[in-house]
This record gives C-alpha cells, structure tokens and sequence, in this order.
C-alpha cells in the first residue's frame, strides 16, 4: 500500500474513532462502576469476551487465572502485532463525587485501567472493518491482574498465544501529563524492585525495666533509619534507586516492652545489578542492626515485577510516526520512574515499547495522582491511546512510514 493510501486509512480509521467515542465512555463508566480486584475478575473478563465475539474476533478466555486474549488475522500474510490493556482494580476506597463512582465498598478504579481497557475495545471496532487490507495479525491481550504480582502477564506468555508476536505496545494515563500529551521514554522507563518483612524478636518485659529485655521497638526504629543509607551509602552514585518503610508495626500496651516488631516495605531500582546489591545490603544492615540491640532478624522478600524496558528502535519510531501523523497530539520525553509494572514481562520477550497517554484535565477542575481516591482522568485519554495503538498497527501492517507532508 502506498504512504498516501495508507494515511488515509490513518484518517477513516481515526473519524470511526471518533464516532464511537461517547458509546465507548458509558462502556469505561460502567467499567469504573464495577471494578474487581486483581485475581478475581469474573464480570469484566466476561463483558470483553463478549465484546470480541460480537466482532466475530478469535477469543480465548480464561487465559492464565482470568485474562482474555482477542486475535485479528488480516487477509494478508505480515507480522504480528501485539496491544496490550490492563483491567483490575485497587484495594482502596472511591471518593469522587460523579454519578459513575464505584458501587463496591474497598475497590476502585484509580489506576486508569479501565480508561486502557476501553481504548482497546475502541481500536477492536475500528480494526475490524479493515481486515481484509491488514497485512499481518494483532493480538489483543486484555490483562488481568497488573496490580498484584507476581501479575497477569507472566500467565498470559506462558499460555503460548503470544508465540508469533513480532511487536507489542502498551499505554498507561499519565496524571503529571495534559490530555494531548504522549510521553515516550528510551530504554528503562519503570522500575524493578522486591517488596521485604522483616520480623524482630526480642524478649520483651516492663517498661519501667529496659535493662532486662531486649527492646525489638526501639531496634526497629533505628533500623527504619539505617535502611536509607542503602541509597545513600551502599549504591553507585550514578544509579537510582529508592527504599521505603511503609509498615511498623509493635507492641500494645503503654508499659510493655514488646518481644516482637515487624517492618515493611518495598526497594525499587533499574538494573540487576542495584537489586542485588540493595538486597544484599537490606538483609545486613537489618541483622547487624538487630545484634547491636541483642535482638533477631528474620528478613523475607517477595520478589516484585522486573525494570520495564522500552526497546530503543520502537520507541523512537513510534515516536516519529505519531510526530508525523498524528498532529494532534504533542510527544514528549518523559523521564524514567520507579513505579513498577508487569508489562515488563512482554518487553522482555519482544520488542516494542510501553508509552504515556496524558489524561489531567485543564480546567480548573482538580486533578488527582494515580492511586488517589479521587483520582478521575481525562476520557479523551482513551481516544488518544486508540490513535497511538492504530498507527502503530498501520505502521506495521499497512506500510505507514515516517514522512512529512
């Protein structure tokens, strides 16, 4: 297909976007009405595979614990081009005041992905009336547990469906970006880390008798401390990393020296290399920490999602062709963060790139970060995401290239 066909099969497919958009928010709002934690999506799951077989997609559901994966072959042999949205919830409270808040107690979607996984059902209904020019195959993988490793991912490589995949892409909403802005970010873009406990035992007594105990709150609160010298003390200089106490937890009583505390928390970095030296550094300084107050550490750590990784060729390219095609939307280099996420797991497999879709609102309205309670993205998000995902795929099976007008 010649770049000028294939722009305008960018534009049409860009207007039926466009069409579908006010069907698709009350989809997203219903979504947002009904989330389910990690693992124990059923009703979400259900709605998707329904709505790949109204458009007579290849479905296969229950894939891993509850993922659902959409496969569109095109009339013509080609690549095979992967695009990748998370559906779970969060464990906390919705605070918001819209008529689509949450409607079950403890759960709620604050990460966005049910803005994601209605922008993918978006590109479903627009690739479909093109797949008889398609040169190649696209994989829809709706995900399931992204928020709760060891995550979804893992389980949905492992069930071979994803075996012919050339590429694969993946967006997540950016809070810190306006609605029109899409953050590209080369080589590492999300953190790797492990999340610790660590237990101390002592022999507890009374306060009024510290000298016949040994004091495992006390040593607690020192080690809480000497933990930020990893960062500060044990890594190169050069590389980032972070290490975060969010738990203590000790004691009951305002007279009792307590026989046990617990600490944890979580330690985020990019590479290999740091994770281990962290982990090392982690297990030592809390067991020297624990002799120096006669007390025992017992350190366990639950290993967390691997550094996301975008391949540099993809990225770039993606990039350019959004630059070029899309005007739009504005690109920007966003800067690496340590939050983590599974979408990892493909990066390491194929290549392909995971990009930043600005969703914060620029009206006086407040705008909330992700995991906030009230935190309420743009829904224009969705139909820049759809974009991105349909240039991507005209790229690689429609032979959109990167050309200026």
């Amino acid at each position: 297909m010649e770049i000028t066909a294939s722009k305008e099969v960018l534009g049409q497919m860009f207007g039926s976007l466009e069409s579908i958009y006010p069907e698709m928010i009350e989809i997203r709002r219903d979504f947002h009405m009904h989330p389910e934690l990690s693992f124990k999506e059923v009703r979400t799951p259900r709605i998707i595979a329904e709505h790949l077989r109204s458009l007579e997609i290849e479905t296969h559901e229950n894939v891993g614990t509850s993922g659902v994966v959409g496969i569109l072959r095109g009339a013509h042999p080609g690549p095979t081009v992967a695009l990748r949205a998370d559906f779970d919830a969060l464990p906390m409270n919705d605070e918001k005041d819209v008529p689509y808040k949450s409607t079950v107690e403890g759960v709620a979607h604050a990460c966005g992905h049910d803005i994601h996984t209605t922008a993918l059902m978006m590109v479903e209904r627009v690739l479909v009336q093109y797949r008889d020019q398609l040169r190649g195959n696209v994989i829809f993988i709706h995900q399931h547990a992204e928020e709760q490793p060891p995550g979804g991912a893992s389980e949905i490589i492992a069930s071979g469906l994803l075996k012919d995949v050339d590429f694969v892409y993946g967006a997540h909403v950016w809070d810190e970006g306006v609605t029109g802005e899409i953050g590209f970010t080369e080589g590492y873009a999300m953190g790797a880390g492990d999340n610790f406990e660590i237990t101390l035992h002592g022999d507890g007594g009374h306060g009024a008798m510290p000298h016949t105990s040994n004091d495992t709150l006390v040593a607690a609160c020192q080690l809480v401390g000497n933990l930020q010298n990893i960062v500060s003390r044990h890594l190169d200089p050069q590389k980032s990393g972070v290490v975060t106490v969010g738990t203590i937890r000790s004691g009951d009583s305002h007279n009792v020296i307590p026989s046990k505390a617990y600490i944890a928390g979580t330690s985020r970095c990019y590479d290999d290399e740091t994770k281990s030296i962290m982990r090392k550094s982690l297990e030592h300084i809390s067991k020297t920490t624990a002799d120096q107050f006669g007390v025992t550490a017992e350190v366990v750590f639950a290993e967390g999602y691997d550094a996301v990784y975008n391949h540099i060729p993809e990225t770039r390219n993606l990039k350019s062709l959004v630059d070029t095609h899309v005007p739009e939307l504005t690109t920007r280099e966003k800067a690496p963060a340590l939050t983590a996420e599974d979408f990892a797991d493909y990066l390491k497999e194929f290549p392909g790139t995971f990009f930043f879709v600005g969703a914060q609102k620029s009206d006086a309205e407040a705008n909330y970060t992700l995991h906030h309670p009230k935190f309420n993205p743009d829904e224009r998000s969705m139909a820049d995401i759809g974009k991105v995902f349909l240039t991507a795929v005209s790229h690689h099976l429609l032979g959109l290239e990167v050309a200026n007008d």
